[in-house]
């Protein structure tokens, strides 16, 4: 039962779609109409700003981070990982959104590690914040910041279901960024600015 619960209050909140809801009081549009039609964070600071940005970037990351943590604290390893998952799931595609697209994940899955494996999360968001800072593409230092995780949990001896998070969770976001990926390799992907554009 303890499962259960954890991988429905997981999704249901991984679920609430911040971008979509913030931005549509704030601003009275939809974002999946703007930009890179995502409603996550990154596409919310490019068209509006960081004060609308920063708010979606921190409450999906705690969509992740909640039911990670609470599971994990009166369950199991086990159950703080599939609440985590599902919360990641909701993110993606959002049971108040209809399952239409939702984010791709990065925010969600940081605080699903901060809950579950404070270390990994950790130095994941550390291995994030210096690929954004070197390159400035959001995307490169998403997919870096991912697939840093199975290595990290495993050199810290993480117990398996953190590992295999971390591994599935990997595999997850670099396949959500494959547009991205395009993009990058045609020279076309936009480097983040911290300023929104002026058209917004």
């Amino acid at each position: 039962m303890g499962y259960a619960i954890a991988i429905v209050a997981g999704y249901l909140a991984g679920s609430i779609p911040t971008g979509y809801w913030l931005v549509g009081a704030a601003r009275r549009v939809d974002i999946r109409a703007l930009g890179s039609g995502n409603i996550g964070g990154t596409n919310v600071w490019r068209v509006f700003g960081w004060r609308l940005g920063l708010p979606v970037v921190f409450i999906d990351t705690v969509k992740g981070f909640v039911p990670a943590l609470l599971a994990t604290l009166t369950v199991s390893h086990l159950a703080g990982v599939l609440a985590g998952a599902a919360a990641m799931l909701g993110h993606w595609r959002p049971l108040f959104l209809r399952w239409q697209r939702g984010g791709k994940m990065v925010a969600t899955c940081g605080g699903a590690f901060l809950g579950v494996a404070p270390i990994v999360g950790g130095i994941g968001a550390g291995v994030w914040i210096v690929c954004f800072l070197l390159f400035r593409y959001a995307s490169v230092a998403s997919m870096v910041a991912a697939s840093s995780l199975p290595l990290i949990a495993v050199l810290i001896g993480e117990p398996w279901p953190v590992i295999a998070f971390a591994a599935a969770a990997a595999v997850a976001v670099v396949s959500l960024h494959r547009t991205n990926i395009a993009r990058l390799r045609a020279g076309t992907e936009s480097r983040f600015r911290f300023r929104r554009a002026a058209s917004a």
